[in-house]
């Protein structure tokens, strides 16, 4: 038991100071088996001492829960806004994009005004009120249920919206990016809307602060697969960096 009760110390000692860990890491430092390591995390888990994930375990949960808009757009708001900059410089004129829902949607929209017609799909109405003020910007709002924690449509009406029209380009917001399981947001129906959104434009380009990777929300939109290119800010840990560019994925980091 004492022995146990050691190991159980030395894991949470490593883990306060590195945030997350490995179990095959632990292994190594512990000098024991896989198999025990995974026991200790379960065991602490249960203690509500840290949170397991894929391979592993961390201080913060991986999961993440709905928030409404009005509080989100305050939280990481100069990287949002860096981010939305970035973003918004790789639209040509005379394209036809998809602005998903979401407060970096919103700060990416409020840094777009084209010299020539540009048409932007969207069920994000605060993305909408903001692009109708631009005069070469033609909006196609998606209709359907809005969803009060997002002030964004959702639903059938705007699936079917999608179905009919083809675009260059979209960019995605997500609650949720895990290398493994993939782009998540915490609602189910806003989930399978940005499914049908990736099915809508050649090239999917997500737009995410560096607080959310390693997280997951309720509903699964897609794997990292099917992403072409990830702009996030400076505070994104360089391995992750790494990984996702060993996919052949285009990563922008902002500064």
């Amino acid at each position: 038991m004492e022995i146990m009760e050691n190991r159980h110390k030395k894991i949470l000692e490593i883990l306060k100071e590195e945030k997350q860990v490995k179990v095959h890491d632990l292994s190594v430092i512990l000098q024991t088996s896989l198999v025990t390591i995974r026991k200790d995390l379960k065991i602490l888990e249960g203690k509500r001492l840290l949170f397991r994930n894929h391979g592993g375990a961390s201080l913060e949960s991986p999961y993440v829960h709905d928030r409404s808009v009005t509080e989100k757009e305050f939280i990481n708001a100069a990287e949002k806004a860096a981010i939305g900059l970035e973003a918004s410089k790789i639209i040509r004129d005379d394209q036809n994009i998809i602005l998903a829902s979401g407060t970096t949607m919103l700060a990416m929209a409020r840094r777009i005004n084209p010299l020539q017609k540009l048409t932007v799909v969207t069920p994000d109405l605060n993305v909408a009120i903001v692009l109708t003020k631009r005069d070469n910007i033609e909006v196609l709002q998606l209709g359907g249920y809005i969803r009060p924690a997002s002030y964004s449509a959702i639903g059938h009406y705007s699936e079917m919206i999608l179905k009919e029209t083809a675009c260059s380009k979209l960019f995605l917001g997500v609650d949720g990016l895990d290398i493994e399981y993939g782009l998540t947001t915490t609602n189910a129906a806003e989930a399978h809307l940005n499914q049908q959104m990736i099915e809508s434009a050649k090239e999917v380009i997500v737009l995410v602060d560096s607080t959310k990777f390693g997280k997951k929300g309720f509903g699964r939109i897609c794997g990292i697969e099917q992403v072409d290119r990830i702009i996030t800010d400076e505070n994104i840990d360089p391995d992750i960096v790494k990984k996702i560019e060993a996919l052949g994925i285009t990563i922008t980091v902002c500064d």
